[in-house]
């Protein structure tokens, strides 16, 4: 095991194109970190200059104790999981597994010992006389796992390992993956632009955004106390509702203007009451709203139901507000509510749990 410091790094291409702007980051060892953010992000290009597989154009780079910028890949203890299962058709699973420890100059009995323990760890062991083409989706994605485990790396990275996956596969080989970071406690680097993978598998997460890391955190950390509006849209699905306000008084209280209704705020500090007043966003999860019948319309925000999407135990209603440009998601239970397209309901947002945001992204309060 190792950990993993990255410390200024930069990448840039043909001295005009800057990828990565300076990250500072260190993945403990034995952490289960991931990376995760949109596409041209830059996570992928970072995980490929840990791995070795890109130069880095400035700062540097530490694989435990050693500065690892100029180490080639097979010197950096790391091993990497591509998308791409990259398995020789040729060779069974046994084979493909042991082609590293082959190439080392490890005797046949050791290569047959360790890839056999392997197997066990990853419950392949059925499949190891196996070509293939004779397995499925999964199958193939843990026997790539596997000839990364034999080598016994100091870190595992894994680059969007569940992408080619069905919706099944893919949580079941979350639940697989994470069982095997407890059972092997090796230090993981995960990248996806997936934040149901980020949310549910990583110990930390580092949220990308154009070439900087935007927040490092617990998941849960992250999800309820965003540093801005990118880290609070990008985690949690619907994503979190951003409306504009404008901050009001009624005598001593204070309240907000939003969608034409007016609401007392007594959430975590009134913000700059005033001064950047219209420059304000309240920052709502679709699970933070209460949700009234269209009679009672004191101190909440009357909508129009647009679409109610049934989930089973929840109803994902999206809404209209007049003066909003944007749809509103709206979580409710189902508890055998009728939700009809067209109908008129009030919102409430829980104070407690709102949050305030400047329209530059920044969070206020």
């Amino acid at each position: 095991m190792a950990s993993v410091t990255m410390r200024n790094i930069r990448k840039v291409y043909d001295n005009t194109v800057e990828v990565i702007k300076g990250v500072d980051l260190e993945v403990q060892d034995g952490e289960f970190m991931v990376f995760v953010g949109p596409s041209g992000c830059g996570k992928s290009t970072m995980m490929r200059m840990i791995a070795g597989l890109e130069d880095i154009t400035d700062g540097e780079l530490l694989i435990g104790d050693r500065v690892a910028n100029d180490l080639p890949p097979v010197d950096r203890g790391v091993a990497m999981v591509f998308q791409s299962y990259a398995l020789y058709p040729h060779m069974t699973v046994a084979e493909n597994m042991g082609f590293g420890l082959k190439l080392a100059g490890s005797s046949k009995a050791e290569i047959a010992e360790i890839v056999g323990k392997a197997a066990e760890i990853l419950h392949i062991t059925n499949l190891l006389d196996r070509r293939p083409k004779a397995l499925s989706g999964g199958q193939r994605q843990r026997v790539a796992i596997g000839r990364a485990i034999v080598r016994k790396p100091g870190v595992f990275l894994f680059d969007e390992p569940l992408s080619n996956l069905d919706a099944n596969l893919r949580v079941q080989m979350r639940v697989e993956l994470t069982k095997l970071h407890k059972e092997l406690g090796s230090t993981m680097i995960y990248v996806t632009h997936d934040q149901t993978e980020a949310m549910t598998m990583g110990d930390r997460i580092a949220v990308f955004n154009r070439g900087i890391v935007e927040q490092v955190g617990p998941p849960m950390e992250l999800y309820h106390n965003p540093v801005n509006t990118f880290v609070a849209e990008f985690l949690g699905s619907p994503k979190m509702n951003l409306l504009p306000i404008k901050w009001t008084r009624n005598g001593d209280e204070a309240c907000i203007e939003v969608g034409g209704c007016t609401i007392p705020w007594n959430g975590n500090g009134h913000g700059p009451l005033g001064s950047v007043s219209d420059d304000l966003l309240l920052g709502v999860r679709p699970e933070h709203f209460d949700v009234f019948d269209s009679g009672d319309t004191n101190g909440s925000i009357a909508a129009k139901v647009e679409v109610a999407e049934r989930l089973g135990d929840i109803v994902l209603l999206y809404l209209k507000v007049p003066g909003i440009e944007q749809t509103l998601a709206v979580k409710v239970p189902e508890e055998g509510h009728l939700w009809q397209r067209g109908a008129t309901v009030t919102l409430r947002p829980r104070d407690k749990t709102a949050m305030l945001f400047t329209k530059a992204g920044p969070r206020v309060s």
